[in-house]
């Protein structure tokens, strides 16, 4: 590979985003480690990251449903503020429409432990966790998910401009992750035809019951 003068991309060291406001109480820890939830809608993650640009730092925020990995809402920003994690969640509910009690996980960040986030959050009927501080595999869902983007997309290119990035991150997610990226933990199905499997097989399992009855 030096000979060519190529480089390999590896997942990097994590970027240490979190930044918790002692002021602010945390959310209790509902998930446990336990990121395997049988059915959508029942289990959300979310996290942030940032990426430099030759404007300077771009801002990602994300919501992602563990059942599936899919890429529920996600919001870009220039500041790491509490209005991107806000935004994230409207999207997600936006897409979605849950029924009230599904849990939304996250760090202890300060965008996450803001009050207006928690409102949002409350007013959707949504259930706040947050795991331990300092500890990747509390969050593993949304860990993995960044260190895809980050190793395919991110750190494969010089981002001349916040608007560049912005335009890759959106083709990313709902071109390509969502749509067709394969998955092992999936059975090497991407989030959105493994939510369509699994709807199906709801179907079929309704209609089985109705004409038992």
């Amino acid at each position: 590979m030096r000979e060519a003068g190529l480089i390999g991309v590896h997942c990097r060291r994590p970027r240490g985003m979190t930044r918790r406001n002692p002021a602010q109480e945390p959310a209790p820890d509902l998930v446990e480690r336990q990121f395997t939830p049988e059915a959508p809608n029942r289990l959300w993650v979310a996290d942030m990251t940032e990426q430099a640009t030759c404007e300077g730092k771009l801002y990602l925020a994300v919501v992602i449903d563990a059942f599936s990995r899919m890429v529920i809402g996600w919001s870009i920003g220039d500041r790491p503020v509490a209005d991107l994690a806000v935004d994230a969640v409207n999207m997600a509910v936006w897409n979605r429409r849950p029924e009230p009690g599904v849990i939304h996980h996250s760090d202890h960040g300060a965008q996450y432990t803001a009050i207006a986030f928690g409102r949002t959050l409350k007013e959707a009927g949504i259930l706040g966790s947050m795991g331990t501080v300092g500890d990747a595999l509390d969050n593993a869902v949304a860990e993995s998910f960044f260190a895809t983007l980050e190793t395919e997309l991110l750190d494969r290119y010089n981002w001349s401009s916040r608007q560049a990035l912005a335009s890759a991150i959106f083709e990313y997610i709902e071109g390509f992750y969502n749509r067709r990226r394969r998955h092992s933990t999936l059975g090497y199905v991407s989030p959105l035809d493994y939510e369509r499997r699994w709807d199906l097989t709801q179907r079929s399992h309704d209609e089985s019951k109705q004409s038992i009855a």
